[in-house]
């Protein structure tokens, strides 16, 4: 079972990247843990961090055709997201254990985590023909392709960098006063 794990934003997370404090390097440490935990558990699929409503868009769609789009920032805090996670789960009740382990993501305020469990496509094989099934089924499979050389490139790059020599930098002249 997919769920996505939804960080709730609050009036702090929308102000940005914050100060640094030892309460905040700590959920950083903290958080680090955990997510190596879901990792080793095989939970954890995909996760980050948002920026701020202030550096997003919405769009609305009506019938007619007609689409506008609103820049941020947006005015209900509390229904903004500030991060999130995709598990993989055997259950419901197993998203809410782990996220139970969760350290607070709001250091000094409420954290809220919102658990929604995703749509499978075969879930509206009912609805939809055949056509689309295997529509849906090569787009997934492209993907998984495109994420699997990504993934390669990312390697190979890394690898490249590590054995390239190190660059010094040059020595700054001393200023007299």
């Amino acid at each position: 079972m997919k769920v996505l794990v939804f960080v709730k934003a609050t009036p702090n997370s929308e102000k940005g990247i914050p100060a640094p404090t030892e309460q905040l390097t700590k959920m950083f440490e903290d958080m680090g843990k955990f997510n190596e935990q879901l990792v080793k558990a095989g939970i954890m699929q995909e996760g980050d961090g948002l920026k701020p409503s202030s550096a997003a868009k919405r769009l609305t769609f009506s019938d007619a055709g007609h689409q506008s789009v609103i820049d941020g920032p947006f005015a209900e805090t509390k229904e903004l997201v500030a991060g999130y996670w995709v598990w993989n789960v055997k259950s419901m009740d197993e998203a809410v254990e782990w996220a139970k382990r969760c350290p607070n993501p709001m250091p000094g305020e409420e954290g809220v985590l919102e658990i929604r469990p995703t749509y499978s496509a075969d879930e509206f094989s009912d609805l939809v023909g055949d056509e689309f099934m295997e529509r849906d089924a090569r787009l997934r499979k492209e993907v998984k392709r495109q994420q699997r050389a990504k993934g390669k490139a990312k390697t190979k790059a890394k690898a490249k960098k590590k054995a390239a020599p190190k660059k010094r930098k040059p020595a700054r002249a001393k200023s007299k006063k």
